[in-house]
C-alpha cells in the first residue's frame, strides 16, 4: 500500500483511529498508571453522566468515615453515617493535529508508505502531549509553559477548556525537601543544597500516612508512586543511605533486583518511577527559576496516591483525510476528547481544602 490514498470507508476510519488509540496508549508513561476504578493512581473515566447540566463527565470520592458508631445492643437505626462523597465534574476539550506529504514526486523517490508512518507519528504525537498535560496537571503548572519551565510558544493548550482547572498543590500538598527536612515549599529560597535524599523518600511517605492520602494496594500492601526526573533519581544514587537500602532489596532479590536491571525501584512503600517529563525549570529563562535570583534549576517531585489524577477519555480519536493540491498532495488530520483535572476535597484530618491522592515535593536539580 505504497502512498495508496484511495477514500477510507466509514469502518476503516474507525480501524485506523482504534490503531492510532492503541499505539498511543502502549506509548503513553501513564499508561502504567490508569484504571477505571478508584483504587487507580490515574482513574481513567470513559463515560459521560447524564446530570442537571446535561451530560458530564463526573469523578467520585469518598471521604473516610468520622463518627464512632454504636456499641453492645444499642439503638442502630438511626444512628447511621451518610457517607461523605464528592462528584468531581471534569472539563473535556478536543487536541488535534495533522501531517501532510510534500507530494507524488517525494513519495515516489523514499517510497514512504505515507498511512502508516502518519498513523506513527500522530500516535507519538497524541502519546506525548497526554503525558505532558497530565505532569504539569498533577504538578499544578500552567499549559502557557512545558514541562521543563520554558514558556509553551504558539499552542492553543493554554485555551483548553480544562486548562484553568489547573491549579498549585494546596497547602498541606506542598512540601519542599531542605537537604536535611520536608519543610513547607518556598520555591524563592530553593538552593544547590537542596539535594534529594533516602530520607526525603522516607519523611514523604510518613506525611502521607499521616496526612491520609489515600495509598495504592498490592497484594494487601501499601504503596505510593513517586515520579522523579532523572537527575533526581541519580542524585538519590548517589546518597549513601538510599544505596545501603536499595542494596538490601538487591540481596534479597539477587541479579533480578531493580538495582542490577534497572527497573522501577521500590524502596519503603514509595514505587520510583523516572522521567524526563516530571516538571522541573531547566528550560526557564534566568531570573525566572527558583531559588532568591531566580537562577537555581529545580524539580517538582511527585508523591501519588489512589485517584491523584482524573482523565477522561471519552472514544477514540477521529481520523479523516484530504488531498491537496489536485490530488498531489496527502494529509491526515487526528483529534482526540479527553480532559484532566488533579481532583480535590475538604479533609476531615486537616479542615481544609486538599489536594486528595498527591504530593509535590520540591527541591534541587542539578
Amino acid at each position: 500500500m505504497l502512498t495508496n490514498f484511495a477514500a477510507l470507508t466509514s469502518q476503516q476510519k474507525i480501524v485506523w483511529s482504534r490503531d492510532v488509540w492503541s499505539a498511543a496508549r502502549d506509548k503513553m508513561f501513564c499508561k502504567r498508571f490508569m484504571g477505571t476504578g478508584e483504587a487507580a493512581m490515574i482513574q481513567r473515566i470513559t463515560e459521560l453522566t447524564k446530570t442537571e447540566k446535561g451530560e458530564q463527565v463526573l469523578m467520585h470520592l469518598v471521604a473516610d468515615l468520622v463518627e464512632d458508631g454504636v456499641i453492645g445492643d444499642n439503638e442502630r437505626e438511626g444512628n447511621e453515617e451518610a457517607m461523605q462523597s464528592y462528584s468531581i465534574a471534569l472539563n473535556i476539550d478536543l487536541i488535534t493535529h495533522s501531517v501532510r506529504n510534500k507530494g507524488k514526486l517525494a513519495d515516489q523517490k523514499t517510497v514512504i508508505r505515507f498511512r502508516e508512518t502518519g498513523k506513527d507519528r500522530l500516535s507519538y504525537w497524541l502519546a506525548n502531549r497526554v503525558d505532558q498535560l497530565a505532569f504539569l496537571t498533577m504538578s499544578g503548572i500552567s499549559y502557557a509553559f512545558q514541562n521543563n519551565g520554558a514558556p509553551r510558544v504558539n499552542s492553543p493548550f493554554p485555551n483548553l477548556s480544562f486548562a484553568a482547572d489547573v491549579a498549585a498543590p494546596s497547602a498541606n500538598r506542598s512540601l519542599m525537601w531542605n537537604g536535611s527536612a520536608l519543610v513547607p515549599s518556598v520555591t524563592g529560597s530553593i538552593d544547590n543544597t537542596y539535594v534529594p535524599k533516602y530520607g526525603m523518600i522516607v519523611d514523604a511517605i510518613a506525611y502521607a500516612k499521616t496526612q491520609y492520602i489515600k495509598p495504592l494496594m498490592a497484594d494487601g500492601k501499601e504503596y505510593y508512586g513517586l515520579l522523579v526526573q532523572p537527575g533526581t533519581l541519580a542524585a538519590l544514587k548517589k546518597d549513601a543511605d538510599y544505596q545501603r537500602a536499595v542494596v538490601a532489596v538487591a540481596t534479597k532479590a539477587g541479579l533480578d533486583s531493580p538495582w542490577f536491571t534497572g527497573a522501577t525501584v521500590t524502596v519503603d512503600g514509595a514505587v520510583i518511577h523516572e522521567h524526563r517529563l516530571v516538571y522541573n525549570t531547566k528550560g526557564a529563562a534566568a531570573g525566572s527559576k527558583w531559588g532568591a535570583a531566580g537562577a537555581v534549576n529545580g524539580t517538582r517531585t511527585l508523591l501519588c496516591g489512589a485517584q491523584a489524577l482524573g482523565m477522561a477519555d471519552i472514544g477514540v480519536p477521529e481520523w479523516d483525510e484530504k488531498t491537496f493540491q489536485y490530488g498531489s498532495q496527502q494529509g491526515i488530520n487526528v483529534d482526540k476528547m479527553l480532559g484532566m483535572l488533579k481532583p480535590k476535597f475538604f479533609s476531615i484530618y486537616s479542615g481544609t481544602t486538599e489536594d486528595f491522592g498527591i504530593l509535590a515535593i520540591d527541591h534541587y536539580l542539578q
